[in-house]
């Protein structure tokens, strides 16, 4: 099973942004997707009230993974994450580790209320602030971020690093030609 960091980027790169590709165009595409993922079961059928959740779900997961570390609170409109979040059948469980969020129930609202708390888990892991969404605003995939100092900006430096720092490179060789005399 994937870990609970790898389940939320899991889930926010269900939308390709590049590509606008959704795995969530549908409501039966977000059944599949949560049955694949072991967070429903195969009764279970969502609804297109479930899949406007799921999608506000990852967008404002997506927004908060774009917020520096320590970096000021999410600002969100008051349809964004906090009042999924709030939506969600959750509770407090105790474990052996301490206290869990774990979701009430199960179906679809249950699976995404999994991935809810598989961001306090990973919150509690410590691995919360190496997830991060690639800084190239074309592709905005999440990764987490294994580098020793969690300096990563961008899911790829071959692909996403590469087009920041040409477009950059270019820029600064326009402007110089145009301040240079002739």
């Amino acid at each position: 099973m994937a870990s609970a960091a790898e389940l939320v980027r899991d889930f926010v790169n269900t939308y390709d942004v590049e590509g606008d590709l959704d795995e969530f165009a549908s409501p039966a595409e977000l059944t599949v997707w949560l049955r694949e993922h072991a967070l429903s079961g195969p009764a279970d059928r969502a609804t297109e009230d479930d899949l406007a959740l799921a999608v506000h779900l990852r967008e404002g997961l997506r927004a908060a993974l774009r917020q520096p570390p320590g970096g000021r609170a999410v600002e969100m409109p008051p349809d964004g994450l906090e009042s999924v979040l709030s939506g969600l059948p959750l509770r407090i469980g105790i474990t052996g580790i301490g206290p869990v969020l774990v979701p009430l129930g199960a179906g679809i609202r249950g699976g995404l209320a999994a991935v809810a708390a598989a961001v306090a888990e990973a919150r509690a892991d410590g691995v919360w602030a190496r997830l991060k969404v690639c800084a190239e605003d074309s592709c905005r995939w999440a990764f987490i971020d294994a580098s020793k100092n969690r300096s990563r900006s961008w899911c790829s430096m071959k692909v996403c690093g590469n087009r920041t720092k040409t477009r950059a490179y270019r820029a600064r060789q326009g402007v110089n030609r145009r301040t240079r005399p002739s």
